[in-house]
C-alpha cells in the first residue's frame, strides 16, 4: 500500500504567507509524516533549519507562478534556494516559449536550473511545472517529452496560481509518454482523499497540496472505519 503522506509535498505559497504560517507547516509536516513543505524561497533557510534532524525535505518555487523570467535569473534563484537547503526545486517552464514553439529555448531553461540545483548539490530534485491549464493536449505531450530530455526529476502539471489545477486526465497523458523515465508530481485543487488517491493510481508519484493535513487525516478516519 502507498503511504499517501510520502507522496505530498505540504505546501504554502500564499502572497502572505508570514513565519509563523512556515513554523505551522512544518510541525505539520513533521507531525503527518509528508516527504516534504514546499515554502517561498525566503523561508528556505528557516524551514530547514526547523527541519534539521527530521526525514522532512524543503521544496521552494523557482520562476514562479508565471514562469516568464530569463534562464540566468531562475537558475540563480535555484542555486540561492539549494545553497539554503532546499532539497527540491520546483520550476515554472517558460509558457510563451513553448506556445511559440521555440522548444530549444524552454529544454535550455530547464537545463540551466536543472545544471544550477545539482551543481550545488548533486541529489537535488529538480520538478518541472508545465501549468496544463494553459495547454492543448499537443503541447503538454511536446513539453512532457522536453522535461525527460532536459534531464529534470519530475514533469509537474501546475502552479496552483493558473485557471485550473492536476486532472485525471492529463496525469495519465503525461504518464503514457514518460513511462518511467521521469516521475509525476500532481498540483493544483487537490483537497480531498479521494483525488489523492485517483491521482496516484493514474501515474501521479507526488502530490502537491495545501490540504494535506485533511487528506492524511481522512485516511486515517478511512482504516479506523475499516474501508
Amino acid at each position: 500500500m502507498i503511504d499517501i503522506a510520502q507522496t505530498i509535498d505540504h505546501t504554502c505559497l500564499k502572497a502572505t504567507a508570514s513565519e509563523e504560517d512556515i513554523k505551522k507547516l512544518c510541525e505539520e509536516a513533521v507531525n503527518y509524516h509528508f516527504k516534504t513543505v514546499c515554502v517561498p524561497t525566503c523561508y528556505v533557510a528557516m524551514a530547514t533549519h526547523l527541519l534539521a534532524g527530521t526525514s522532512v525535505g524543503v521544496t521552494t518555487v523557482v520562476g514562479f507562478p508565471l514562469g516568464n523570467e530569463t534562464p540566468a535569473a531562475k537558475a540563480f534563484e535555484a542555486r540561492e534556494a539549494v545553497i539554503n537547503g532546499a532539497t527540491d526545486v520546483d520550476m515554472v517552464i517558460n509558457i510563451g516559449a513553448l506556445k511559440d514553439k521555440k522548444y530549444d529555448y524552454v529544454k535550455y531553461d530547464i537545463q540551466e536550473v536543472v545544471k544550477a540545483a545539482k551543481e550545488v548539490c548533486k541529489h537535488a530534485i529538480v520538478k518541472v511545472i508545465i501549468e496544463t491549464c494553459y495547454l492543448e493536449e499537443d503541447e503538454i505531450k511536446t513539453v512532457t517529452e522536453i522535461v525527460a530530455e532536459a534531464g529534470a526529476d519530475f514533469v509537474k502539471t501546475s502552479t496552483g496560481f493558473g485557471t485550473g489545477g492536476a486532472t485525471l486526465q492529463h496525469i495519465k497523458l503525461m504518464k503514457s509518454i514518460v513511462g518511467d523515465k521521469i516521475k509525476i508530481k500532481a498540483a493544483g485543487g487537490i483537497s480531498d482523499l479521494d483525488v489523492a488517491k485517483a491521482l496516484i493510481e493514474a501515474g501521479a508519484d507526488r502530490l502537491g497540496t495545501s490540504k494535506s493535513v485533511t487528506i492524511v487525516t481522512n485516511l486515517k478516519s478511512e482504516a479506523d472505519s475499516g474501508y
